[in-house]
């Protein structure tokens, strides 16, 4: 579950929207909650609605035209509409010119009642990207994130597998650190998840043997992202013995990891003395991003020596 509050909404927007109070602050605290957003028929954000109402109601000069044209006791029922839905907020867009009688509305009613420069349709854009993020369900995994030759991947693996030898063996190769240890997942659409470092494990990599690593310290600011779309996720494993011949070598079937209701590709790359796990995880990203585009060189293979075998 994840939650919203109008304070924090206001606070993160005002200087980008150009937000201003205007009454009902005393509602400030009102919370929008992911599960009840989830489970409820209201849209998130849109222009003043009294019969498919949404959280946050934006009021531009159409909006103000209709309620000034309302007869006092039309308009008081359009004011109660608004309050029984539940709406947590009101923002005025495009105009300063704000009807005394929504304001005695707002400080009655408790909702709190903004103003912003910015026309309405960019305003509802920018705050409907806000809150589909910050109300996204989340959880988190243990692993090392890199954005690696563009593609989000995911290293995970048993302790002392050496997963952050190989992120900074990548990060010397020119890809970037999102997240070491845990990484904070967000579903921030139906088929995507965005990956995201804790704020105390910003920037910072473990590795055995040296300690905390300040990997933009080091490498420069190229070296790290603050967040990254996960599309690939390649486990390390240490083989029984050690013993390579032990493990499919032509592996048919793509494997895949469910997260959060997203299916994400996955590789199982076997750890053992002598492999270059850098090399094998940037063509395993290459790998990827040619499947993306329709070609599949275990396919290939297969139906090349399909038509050979009828020849």
């Amino acid at each position: 579950m994840s939650q919203v509050n109008i304070r924090q909404l206001f606070e993160d927007k005002q200087t980008r929207l150009g937000l201003t109070r205007v009454a009902g602050t005393d509602g400030e605290n009102y919370i929008i909650d992911s599960d009840e957003v989830d489970a409820s028929y209201k849209g998130l954000i849109g222009h003043l609605n009294l019969i498919h109402p949404n959280w946050v109601q934006v009021l531009s000069d159409t909006e103000l035209d209709y309620l000034r044209a309302l007869s006092v006791t039309e308009r008081d029922a359009a004011f109660a509409k608004i309050a029984q839905h539940g709406t947590t907020c009101l923002i005025i867009a495009g105009t300063t010119d704000v009807p005394e009688e929504l304001v005695n509305f707002a400080n009655q009613s408790h909702i709190p009642l903004f103003a912003s420069t910015k026309p309405s349709v960019h305003l509802m854009w920018l705050i409907r990207h806000y809150l589909a993020k910050e109300l996204a369900d989340s959880t988190t995994r243990h692993g090392v994130f890199l954005d690696v030759l563009g593609v989000g991947v995911m290293i995970t693996g048993e302790s002392a597998v050496g997963k952050s030898e190989l992120g900074l063996e990548l990060i010397t190769r020119g890809n970037g650190l999102v997240a070491d240890d845990i990484v904070e997942l967000h579903r921030i659409a139906p088929d995507t998840l965005e990956g995201r470092c804790p704020e105390l494990l910003r920037d910072f990599l473990e590795v055995r043997g040296l300690g905390i690593l300040n990997i933009r310290t080091m490498f420069g600011e190229t070296a790290v992202r603050r967040k990254k779309s996960l599309k690939l996720i390649v486990n390390l494993h240490r083989p029984p013995g050690g013993d390579l011949s032990q493990i499919e070598r032509l592996p048919l079937n793509a494997t895949h990891q469910e997260i959060l209701g997203v299916n994400i590709s996955t590789v199982n790359i076997p750890v053992v003395a002598g492999r270059n796990l850098a090399v094998l995880v940037e063509a395993a990203a290459r790998n990827f991003v040619l499947q993306q585009r329709g070609i599949n060189s275990m396919d290939e293979f297969v139906s090349r020596h399909d038509e050979m075998m009828t020849k």
